[in-house]
């Protein structure tokens, strides 16, 4: 039910030492909406129990949902914060043509639903997991709220990205948010140029609302304290499932619960061949819920934004609660695997087109 694939010295790294949590410095989040509902357990099991009483930090990194999952990592209580975003995300309720203002007022309502009153000072705080949210600054065409407008700048960068994701740098810079004592760096052989924003209890719902903040479905958002006026929009236009390098002062391995054994790097990838660069993962270990998990889900696929389209409310919401109950399935086999320490699960990770 669960696909465990290593990148070159991630596998080499195991081979020699086990798998244990802490070889592990890192753990990615990728875009992708309600697909993450395929991680809940897992997201549970690691920081209920795997990642329990470390002592030496942990850098979450996220964009767009995987952002709002770093948030709720990095609070005190993370299961039961994970388990609020689930719950309240799975039981959203839209009308029949809602606006992005009726959207970008429901994220609204989540992140404060997330947080609760201590959620941000124990993220900001946290000197163990340590959470960062990716965000877009949007520059151009893509900048305006207007639809017509900004669809003619997204089509744009849509046609430079085909040309070379290098090219998405005319129109947006990379924000990462983090705590101030963070020494993570994003090492990008795309040469996107990133910044680094500390948290403060000002800019840190700002950053994590922008970094979910959608193109053409929910508002961008505007003058990030702290940070230069403009407008940030969702960090998975640039790192949607992510191809880059992560280094800091204590270097390990990645660990990336992820819903698609073929990561694309950003959100204008999803229907291209590009794939991302085996350099890029060559400290990842990614887990994956397998074909034959997927199929035995209703509707035989992982939750994702089109069901607020084709299903009806009370449908989707039974479907996705489903689904956030059968994710505890991989945890279960994943703790199998730890006990087991049966390394020949693991799969040597390969970038397919």
């Amino acid at each position: 039910m669960l696909d465990i694939y290593a990148g070159s010295s991630a596998l080499k790294t195991i081979q020699e030492h086990g798998f244990k949590q802490e070889l592990f410095t890192n753990f990615l989040g990728a875009s992708g909406g309600p697909k993450w509902f395929s991680l809940f357990g897992l997201d549970k099991y690691f920081f209920g129990e795997f990642f329990q009483g470390r002592s030496t930090e942990l850098n979450v990194i996220g964009s767009s949902a995987g952002a709002f999952r770093a948030a709720c990592f990095a609070q005190k209580n993370p299961v039961e914060a994970i388990s609020r975003l689930a719950q309240n995300y799975a039981h959203t309720r839209y009308n029949k043509t809602p606006s992005a203002d009726d959207i970008s007022q429901s994220a609204v309502s989540m992140l404060d639903h997330l947080f609760q009153d201590k959620g941000i000072d124990e993220v900001i705080n946290n000197p163990i997991i340590k959470a960062h949210f990716i965000v877009a600054k949007s520059y151009g065409l893509t900048s305006f709220e207007n639809k017509l407008v900004q669809g003619v700048g997204l089509l744009g960068s849509m046609l430079l990205n085909k040309v070379s994701r290098k090219l998405l740098t005319l129109q947006y810079d990379r924000y990462i948010y983090r705590p101030k004592s963070s020494t993570l760096k994003i090492s990008d052989p795309y040469k996107i140029t990133s910044h680094y924003v500390d948290f403060t209890p000002e800019n840190i719902s700002e950053a994590l609302l922008a970094s979910g903040s959608i193109p053409m479905v929910m508002n961008g958002i505007k003058n990030i304290s702290g940070s230069p006026k403009g407008i940030y929009r969702d960090g998975g236009i640039i790192d949607y499932h992510f191809d880059f390098s992560l280094t800091h002062k204590a270097q390990g391995l990645t660990l990336y619960p992820h819903f698609n054994p073929t990561p694309k790097a950003g959100w204008f990838d999803k229907s291209s061949n590009r794939q991302v660069l085996a350099k890029s993962y060559k400290d990842t270990v990614l887990l994956v819920p397998s074909a034959q998990f997927i199929a035995s889900l209703p509707y035989q696929k992982i939750p994702d934004r089109d069901d607020f389209k084709h299903l009806d409310t009370d449908v989707r919401i039974k479907y996705w609660s489903n689904v956030l109950c059968d994710a505890d399935r991989l945890a279960e086999e994943f703790n199998h695997f730890i006990h087991q320490q049966d390394l020949s699960k693991i799969k040597p990770f390969q970038p397919k087109l």
